[in-house]
């Protein structure tokens, strides 16, 4: 049996496929080496997992948020080896995920337009190249984070139009001094940051909604995309929630640059699960 995971920080996707090439799926937490513990990981996947596998795991494929370094990817594994002993381990980050099962086996741009945002360019087997997405802080442009970070500012400055100021603040209540708290002290500011964008797609029919994701998706493609050698003639890939629910507006900023866009997934465990099946 294969057993394939999409892990970010929130939830996991996990999908299996037995010796004949039947597909099962299961759910779990999220898992980050950055703030878990391989001891950590194990007995969550003990105990959330391991219920959900009824036969024995040969091979896993692990992609996951954070899994960008030697160390953190260390973590993982051996986290996986102290529940699954016997199986053999890869481990991957979430952009190679996105890419694989974006484009398969073919070349293209991979972007991920989530939470976060990031992307690459993909030769079909691996990433040649990435421009840095630099953060919620410094960049990742047209996230969710971006949009959060956008309609605070805009309502604190006195610069959102006063018809959505009311609605904004029967939908999220609260001080200057409890959003900084939460901003500049309290973790995973970027998961909070990010609960804002909700707002958006409630009043996407609001031009000035509208226009707020048009330009962080400019942004986007002007700092990212736009970058990458010979990035007319790529065929362009998608994945994140933020890019999926948006699509409408991503086609259309796309489309006004001449950028040619082809699919557009909510979560990339589908397309991994066809990678990995005809690998």
């Amino acid at each position: 049996m294969i057993l394939i995971a999409d892990s970010g920080s929130t939830k996991t996707d996990w999908r299996l496929i037995d010796a004949n090439g039947k597909i099962s799926q299961a759910k779990t937490i999220g898992f980050n080496p950055y703030h878990q513990s391989a001891d950590d990981i194990a007995a969550r996947l003990r105990e959330e997992l391991l219920p959900q596998i009824t036969s024995e795991v040969e091979t896993i494929h692990f992609y996951g948020a954070g899994c960008s370094t030697e160390l953190a990817c260390q973590t993982v594994k051996t986290a996986l080896h102290q529940v699954f002993s016997d199986s053999r381990v890869e481990i991957y980050n979430d952009l190679l995920a996105a890419a694989r099962a974006l484009c398969g086996h073919q070349p293209g741009i991979a972007c991920i337009v989530g939470t976060g945002a990031n992307s690459c360019l993909y030769d079909g087997r691996e990433i040649v190249d990435n421009v840095p997405p630099l953060g919620y802080i410094l960049g990742d442009e047209g996230s969710g984070t971006w949009i959060g970070k956008q309609l605070l500012n805009h309502y604190f400055k006195r610069a959102m139009p006063e018809e959505l100021q009311k609605p904004f603040e029967k939908r999220f209540t609260g001080s200057v001094g409890e959003v900084l708290d939460h901003v500049y002290r309290q973790p995973q500011a970027n998961q909070y940051l990010a609960q804002f964008s909700r707002f958006a797609f409630h009043h996407l029919k609001h031009p000035w909604v509208a226009q707020l994701i048009y330009e962080g998706f400019s942004q986007f493609l002007e700092k990212n995309i736009m970058k990458y050698e010979n990035y007319q003639r790529q065929p362009i890939h998608f994945t994140g929630g933020v890019a999926f629910y948006y699509a409408n507006i991503l086609r259309q900023v796309a489309n006004d640059r001449g950028i040619r866009v082809q699919n557009i997934l909510e979560s990339p465990i589908a397309g991994l699960t066809l990678f990995h099946q005809s690998s």
